[in-house]
């Protein structure tokens, strides 16, 4: 007997409800708009959209970035123009952030340090200190990805239970999708669209692959590196690399019967640190201990934070340093248009496919088969 007919893993009359009840998809002004109203499932939207590789998603998510920084600059310079009316002068910065929907009145941080230091877990204590104190954070989660299947776990808001849920923190977790440096492909974009929405601190979190994560320095405007003591890691403060870009370097897990091995992990980078030249920013790099189980410290990295922007607003640099952060996106849309308008040639894929069958049998050179398919690339744009 064949029994019983088993049913369709898809309900085809939930599928046309679903497909009835769907709602058309948003324009650019909707999304900037919502977004700059503080709203997030149309921010996260607007991310998913940045994030795309699709050319319409593409497209349209670059309308979005430039209709946030075009209302965003445009709020500030009313702004400014009302108090220079009201006081005959531009307003000074203050390096307690204003809380304003303004890049220039947000703060970045990089975090980064190696996998399992508890960077999760360090960033919920921290993120909870900081929305207690009256800002909002954003955290955008960098999740690495399978060199296999290519996906990612995106589950970095099981680890901040209680950050996830507060009203003033917004977590985004984002997947490496091959990027190099520990972050996403569209980070910096991500980062406008917050700062956009109202978030006055933003957190990177970084994938955590020890000296290579070179890149989320690029982009922000405070570097946190959290080490281990008793790891063996007390020689990498020696090593040119990540070390010599952090601000402030911090032994985590400093608690329990681990609380003097962090401590003389701490005065062996510290003495480390010393044999760096000093930062063009004027800023002396930082060495301490913390815990984000026993909230050990927490205050003191919120403090030497702003001490930091203080330092970098008073010398000129911090507006430096965003300056050339905008220089580096440049040269980086620059790298992913060439990318784009290079696969996206008709027959350039047949073309390296056949290459790269010549390559497997032995019959041609690889440095000489990326010649000849680039000299075929740019002598059809010159024709």
């Amino acid at each position: 007997m064949d029994g019983i007919e088993q049913p369709g893993q898809v309900n085809k009359e939930a599928l046309k409800k679903l497909k009835a009840g769907k709602r058309p998809p948003h324009n650019v002004q909707e999304l900037v708009d919502g977004i700059l109203a503080g709203n997030r499932t149309l921010l996260s939207k607007a991310i998913t959209l940045v994030e795309s590789s699709l050319p319409e998603h593409m497209e349209l998510g670059q309308e979005v970035i430039a209709g946030c920084l075009r209302e965003t600059r445009a709020q500030l310079q009313n702004a400014n123009g009302k108090l220079q009316t009201a006081n005959g002068k531009l307003p000074t910065a203050d390096y307690r952030l204003p809380t304003a929907k303004s890049g220039e009145n947000s703060i970045r941080v990089g975090i980064t340090g190696v996998p399992g230091v508890g960077k999760s877990t360090f960033i919920e204590a921290l993120g909870k200190y900081i929305t207690s104190q009256g800002y909002r954070l954003a955290v955008l989660a960098i999740d690495p990805s399978s060199a296999r299947s290519k996906g990612s776990i995106l589950g970095d808001k099981t680890r901040m239970e209680e950050l996830a849920v507060d009203p003033n923190a917004f977590i985004r977790p984002s997947p490496a999708a091959g990027s190099l440096g520990g972050v996403a492909r569209k980070t910096r974009e991500t980062i406008i669209l917050c700062e956009a929405a109202g978030f006055d601190v933003i957190f990177v979190e970084t994938v955590g692959v020890g000296q290579s994560e070179t890149a989320v320095h690029s982009m922000v405007d405070f570097f946190l590196l959290l080490m281990l003591a008793g790891a063996g890691d007390e020689l990498q403060g020696i090593k040119r690399g990540i070390i010599e870009m952090a601000d402030v370097i911090m032994i985590n897990k400093a608690d329990g019967d681990n609380i003097g091995k962090a401590q003389a992990a701490c005065m062996e980078y510290a003495n480390a640190l010393q044999l760096f030249p000093p930062a063009d920013s004027g800023w002396l790099p930082v060495a301490d201990i913390c815990s984000a189980r026993s909230k050990l410290g927490i205050d003191c990295i919120w403090e030497l934070i702003l001490e930091h922007r203080k330092t970098t607003l008073s010398n000129g640099y911090f507006y430096h340093q965003r300056m050339e952060q905008n220089r580096q996106v440049f040269r980086d849309a620059i790298d992913a248009g060439l990318h784009h308008h290079f696969f996206a040639q008709k027959g350039i894929s047949e073309v390296i496919a056949g290459m790269e069958e010549e390559i497997r049998e032995g019959r041609m050179n690889p440095y000489r088969a990326a010649q000849e398919v680039l000299g075929r690339y740019l002598g059809g744009l010159v024709d």
